[in-house]
Order: structure tokens, then sequence, then C-alpha cells
């Protein structure tokens, strides 16, 4: 049995939407043939079902034969037995082929979230993301939940036909033509649905992107009064979802409705044709109880199509969402042949600005610009695109990437929490909460303790009802800017890796909470290599080496009091901020 989610949900084929659901459904072919198989068996042995009862008419009541409407009689409740094995077996393959092809797709999609990072928000809005995964992989599997059911229709269509065509030629060819000719005139609704599903597709994203960014700054448009804005931002595009769902509502309800509409023509034809040859004794009586037998079975198959056409210009454009996601490039991406990572110990030099951070010391750099130094942390650790950084005299971009990840760490200005519990979120570089070997060999609450202390965050640990065990709410918005900033604080130090760089990492906080990390992120860091981007004056005090960038580039350097008595930039970029920290 297939456990999901997937192993390796394999490497797609992503030339077009297309390809990716025939590749899909060749990395699932046993029980997508089993499905057949089960879908054409159950099919056919319902469409024989006439037939029987037919040739029982006619060769047991009409011909007075006992036996023969007692074989007959055997050969219907066969057929049934038949038809209630294989459309069980046929219900549940379908089931398992939708679920394998969008636990398939959700999981390739995952991997293209994190393949692209940031990347990602810059080139496609949050609310299509949300929704590839909310609806997109779902109408992807609804494809193949169908394709059992329409290989069934296929078949039994041939085989009524053929029948037909052998009792009638030309109620035969009525039937064998006259079908794909009702469906080929499907694509007068088909196309205009597909380019209108699309644009609704395209609006009710926006509209999930307006929602999801209005309520993460709800705090801030509390604060100056945006909530209306906001509202009527939210409320005209509403309006514009619902405009274009209309215009989908109608071509949609033409192709539902035709599922009822051409079937039914088709039978009153063959039906009308039926009963005139059996007035004209061109049939017999059993062939004509037959013939009412098959026009309305032949609304089954004809009905399967067209909700297959309706599938499959949904999986069409769910593919395309999630090829849009694949298609995106990360900011950074392995080198075909890695370059062997340097020894523990290296330093790090940024050719762009001219930093040179040395090893096992804490590096303060200070800039006018915060967007400066930031980009320079964004350098160190690789992110971002255009990095140029040196290793220990290796390029950054061509030793592996995650070798750089497990080594150099980062941790941003707004850095992000997450749901789940509070451990969860301090030990997630540990494997917390995973069923990973490694999740075990994490610190203990000892640990965690003291690295809260270093962070002065265990006055947010103290009013917590269940500690530890306390649930962090989407993005912690439970917490204030500064509690935030002090748990990612935690986070990070816990994860211990061999270079830290922090942005800003005490921007949220008071001054004497500030003093407090300063002095003992300075001791916990204590022969490691730390780099912090920032202007407060009580951690530059405690850096070993201070950098000053002016318009992106070190224009000095050396320690903090030394560059605060000689350095008139310097000194104006420090005072400044410590005049906005006591503001």
């Amino acid at each position: 049995m297939q456990t999901l989610p997937l192993d390796d949900p394999g490497r797609p084929d992503t030339r077009s939407p297309g390809r990716f659901l025939l590749w899909t459904a060749a990395k699932q072919w046993p029980t997508q043939v089993l499905g057949l198989v089960s879908g054409m068996v159950w099919m056919v042995s319902i469409a024989l079902v006439p037939a029987a009862v037919g040739k029982g008419i006619d060769d047991g009541i009409v011909a007075g034969d006992g036996g023969g409407l007692l074989r007959w009689s055997l050969a219907l409740l066969g057929l049934g037995a038949v038809a209630a094995v294989t459309g069980a077996l046929r219900h549940l393959l379908a089931v398992r082929n939708w679920l394998i092809a969008s636990y398939r797709s959700a999981q390739l999609a995952e991997r293209g979230v994190g393949d692209a990072g940031p990347a990602l928000t810059r080139a496609i809005p949050t609310g299509d993301v949300v929704a590839v995964f909310a609806n997109d992989v779902m109408r992807i599997g609804g494809l193949y939940d169908v394709s059992g059911r329409l290989a069934g229709a296929v078949v039994s269509y041939v085989v009524v036909g053929t029948i037909l065509l052998s009792a009638s030629p030309a109620l035969g060819w009525l039937v064998l033509l006259g079908g794909p000719v009702l469906l080929a005139s499907l694509s007068l609704v088909v196309r205009p649905l597909q380019r209108r599903q699309a644009q609704q597709r395209e609006e009710a994203g926006r509209l999930t992107t307006l929602g999801a960014d209005t309520v993460a700054g709800l705090r801030v448009l509390r604060g100056i009064g945006g909530e209306e804005t906001f509202l009527a931002r939210y409320s005209e595009q509403s309006q514009r979802v619902r405009r274009v769902g209309v215009r989908v509502a109608g071509v949609q309800a033409a192709l539902d409705s035709s599922q009822v509409l051409l079937p039914g023509i088709f039978v009153v034809l063959v039906t009308w044709l039926g009963a005139r040859f059996a007035l004209e004794g061109r049939i017999s009586a059993g062939q004509l109880v037959a013939f009412y037998g098959y026009t309305t079975f032949l609304t089954m198959p004809l009905r399967t199509a067209t909700e297959f056409v309706d599938r499959a210009i949904r999986a069409h454009i769910g593919a395309g969402k999630v090829l849009r996601i694949l298609g995106v490039p990360p900011d950074q991406e392995d080198a075909p042949t890695g370059a062997p990572a340097p020894p523990p110990g290296a330093d790090l030099h940024d050719p762009v600005s001219g930093l040179r951070v040395r090893p096992g010391m804490l590096t303060a750099v200070v800039s006018r610009r915060p967007e400066d130094s930031a980009a320079v942390a964004d350098r160190l650790g690789r992110h971002g695109p255009g990095a140029r950084t040196l290793w220990g005299g290796t390029p950054l971009e061509e030793v592996d990437l995650t070798e750089v990840r497990r080594r150099i760490v980062v941790s941003e200005a707004d850095p992000r929490l997450f749901t789940g519990t509070l451990r969860e979120q301090l030990l997630a570089a540990h494997g917390a909460g995973s069923d990973a070997p490694e999740a075990s060999e994490g610190p203990g609450d000892e640990q965690v303790y003291r690295v809260l202390e270093v962070a002065s965050a265990v006055d947010v640990l103290d009013v917590l009802p269940d500690g530890l065990d306390s649930l962090v709410e989407e993005r912690g918005r439970s917490y204030s800017g500064g509690q935030r900033q002090r748990l990612a604080l935690a986070r990070v130090l816990l994860a211990d890796p061999e270079v830290l760089v922090l942005v800003e990492p005490t921007s949220a906080v008071d001054a004497h909470t500030e003093a407090r990390i300063a002095a003992r992120l300075a001791e916990a860091r204590r022969g490691r290599t730390t780099v912090v981007t920032t202007a407060s004056p009580l951690l530059l005090d405690r850096a070993d080496h201070v950098v000053l960038l002016e318009d992106g580039v070190v224009t000095a350097e050396g320690g903090h009091r030394e560059l605060l008595a000689g350095h008139p930039t310097y000194r104006s970029v420090v005072i400044r901020g410590e005049e906005e920290a006591w503001a």
C-alpha cells in the first residue's frame, strides 16, 4: 500500500501543463491502469444489461422457453455481480488516484516554495500561492478521479454502438457518429469557460493576498486609523471576484446543462428511431426493450465525457499554477560542481563593501542607512541575488548550499514565528516535534532556559500558562514585537551556528533590556564568529571589532570608543541612534 505523503514526488515535466498532467499519470501508472480496467469492466457490464434483458424477452418470454429465460436471468445476475464488484474497486482506485495526484502536486509545489525561498513572494502574490494548496492541487487530482469512468464510457459506448450496428445499421451509425459530434460541440463552451475560470482564479488570488496582508498588518492599521481604507479596498476586490464569478457561472451553467440536454436529445432520437423500426418489424420486441435500455444507459458515458472535459479544464489551470511556482528561480542555486567548504575558523570577506569578518570575534557593522548593512548581512549568508562573498578564500556561491545554511545563519530584523508550541519554535533547527532520530538529541530544557536568559526572554515564558508547551499563534501575533524578537534571538542562539549574523537584533526592545542582551550575547558567543548590524552604543561597546559603512562601503574600523572619539560620521550615526533609542 502506498503511503501519503510520498517519500519522493519525483521530478516533473515542466514544459507545459499538459505534459505535467501526463507525467503525473505516468508516475502512478499501476493504479491508473487498474482504475482504467475496472472502469471499463464496470461500465461494459452495465451496458450489457439491456442486451441480456432483450435476449430474455425474445428467447424466453416470446418463445415460451423457460430454460432460455433462466439462462438470461442468470446472465443478468452475473452482470449485476460483476458491476457491483468492479464498481466498488473502480471507486476505491479513483479515490486513490485522486489523493496520490493531489498529494504529489502539493509536495512538488511545496518543494518549489522551499527552493525559491524569498524570491517566490517577489514573483507570485501570497494569495496565489495559498490558493494552489487550497484548491489547485485538488483540481489536478480530480482529473484522475474521473479517468477510470472515462475509459469505461468510451469502451461501453463502442460496445453499445456495435450491438446497435449489428441489429440496425442506421441506429448503430447514429450512436457511433452522433455522440462524438455532440461532444465536439462542447468546444463552443469549453474555451470561454477556461478563459473565465483563469481570470476568476487570478482575482480570487488577489483577494486572498489582500486579506492576508490586512490581517498581518492589522495592529499597524489600527494605529494609523487605516482600517476603513483597507476595508474599502477589500470590498472593491470582493466585487471584482463576484463579477468575474457571475461571468464564469453563466458559461459553467451552459456546460452543466449540456450534460443533460445533449444526452437527452441523443436519447430521444435513438428511442424514436427504435420505436419506428419495431413498428415496421425490422427489430424484435426484445430488441425494442433493449434499445430503450441503451438509450437510458447512453446518458452515463455522455455525461461522463462532459464531466471529464470540465475536470480537464480545471486541472489544466491548476497545473499551470503549480508550474508557475516551480518556475520561480531561487536567489541562490548550487553550482554544478560544489567546492569543498573551508575548515572551521575561516574568515568571511565581502568584496562589495570591503568588509572582512574575523573568525572567533564579535563584529559590529554600523551604517547610517540600515538597508546597506542588511545587504551586507544577506551577502555574508548567501541570501539574495548577486552574492560574491569569499569564505576562507573560496567563493561562497560555489560551496554546497546545504553546508552554507548549516554553518552560517542569518537572523533577519523582523523574524517570523510559526504556529505550534513554543518548544517547537525554539528547537526548530534541531527537528523538534519530528520523528527524525536527531530530534531526540536536541538541547534539553535546561539549555533552553539558559538561552532564554541570554535573550532576556525568560519573562515571556513566565507569563505563559503551559511554559514551553504553550501554543504560538500564527506569526506569533499574540506577542509584542520585542517579545517576538527576543524569542527569535533565543531560537537562533540554540541553533549555535559556526557563524551567526544578526540584523538589528534589539531594535524592538527598550534600553535596559538591550543592555542585558548585549552583555549576555557577547559572553554566550565568546570565541564564536558573530556579526551584528546595529547602531546601538550598548551593543557596539561589547563588540570586539566595529566597522563603519558609508554608501555601502567600509570607510573606518576599530573599537567603538576609538571610532566614537576620532570619527565624526561614526559619532553622528551612533549618537543619533542613542537619541532615538531614548526618545
